[in-house]
């Protein structure tokens, strides 16, 4: 346990970026699960509609920290390619 003022400060706001971080993380999770399921029905719509909700949801947890530049990308690349091979 931290002794210092300034420690403590850390500590407390640290609890408060996981719970953040953990929430945008799992609301890309369940973004990303919505792509995978219209993809695994086999719904074209349903599966293009929720690619362009996942999409914004994985990049704002790039821009915010949670998830790297390039796995944010690479997610966005492999969902999008796997409803385009639907679509085709």
């Amino acid at each position: 346990m931290p002794n210092k003022p300034s420690a403590k400060k850390r500590v407390r706001q640290t609890e408060r970026r996981t719970a953040v971080n953990k929430s945008r993380k799992s609301q890309i999770r369940t973004a990303v699960r919505g792509v995978e399921e219209a993809l695994q029905a086999g719904d074209k719509n349903a599966a293009t509609a929720a690619l362009k909700a996942a999409e914004p949801q994985i990049m704002r947890g790039v821009s915010k920290g949670v998830i790297h530049k390039n796995t944010g990308a690479r997610k966005v690349s492999r969902l999008a390619a796997r409803v385009k091979l639907l679509n085709s």
